[in-house]
Parts: structure tokens; C-alpha cells; sequence
């Protein structure tokens, strides 16, 4: 069995990511999915013509997530740590950068590493 190339293991593992933050949203319906798929395919081409961004790849599939789900559906994830006022999403930080998380920007606090908002919002949202 042939074994994965490290762009493909990259690629792989951010898509997991992605996804178990849309399961945690309770969005990941089958046209969410295929956003993400058309991000990972995208994103295959930008790293192969800049092979030092592989470590960048699971944050900027977020974003294209994010910004793909903005225009169809809303915005995405909301963010659980304001309470009050307008739902606001939350931001990837760094934009360009390893290690990506979901931080809130008008509260100015992490909130979870990318694939983790499972875990720092108590699971799926109540309907």
C-alpha cells in the first residue's frame, strides 16, 4: 500500500479538522461537505506551487469554509463566548500561520484550536 505524500497527509488531516468543527456546529450537511472537498482540492494546487504553506493548509481551509458558508448560509462558527449583543462569528488566527484557532475578536480570547470546537463549546447547539 503506497503511503501518503506529506501534502496529502496535510491535506487529510485538515479536512478532519474542518469537519469535526462543522459536526460541532451541527452544519456538516452534505453541501457544507462539498465545501470543504472544493477547499482541499484549491488548496492542493496552492501548496503544491508553495510547498513551505503545507503547515498553513488546516487554516486557510477554515477560512475558505467559513467565507463559502457566509455567502450561502450565515455566518459560522458563532461565537460561544459573548453572550450579549449581535452573534458574531468566530476569526482564524493566524490567518497565515501553523497552528490555527477560533478566536474571538470583540472579546479578544482563543477559543479553541481548529478541530476543536467540539470541546470548547459542550458539543452540538441546541435548535
Amino acid at each position: 500500500m503506497k503511503s501518503l505524500s506529506p501534502l496529502e497527509q496535510a491535506l487529510h488531516a485538515a479536512r478532519a479538522l474542518v469537519l469535526a468543527d462543522l459536526v460541532a456546529g451541527d452544519v456538516a450537511e452534505a453541501d457544507v461537505v462539498s465545501l470543504v472537498e472544493d477547499s482541499v482540492t484549491q488548496r492542493r494546487w496552492w501548496v503544491e506551487q508553495w510547498p513551505d504553506g503545507v503547515e498553513y493548509v488546516a487554516g486557510l481551509i477554515a477560512q475558505d469554509v467559513q467565507d463559502a458558508l457566509l455567502e450561502r448560509y450565515g455566518r459560522w462558527p458563532l461565537c460561544p463566548v459573548c453572550g450579549s449583543g449581535d452573534p458574531h462569528a468566530l476569526d482564524v488566527e493566524p490567518e497565515l500561520g501553523p497552528d490555527p484557532h477560533w478566536v474571538c475578536g470583540k472579546a479578544g480570547v482563543k477559543v479553541a484550536a481548529v478541530g476543536s470546537l467540539g470541546r470548547a463549546t459542550g458539543g452540538t447547539r441546541s435548535s
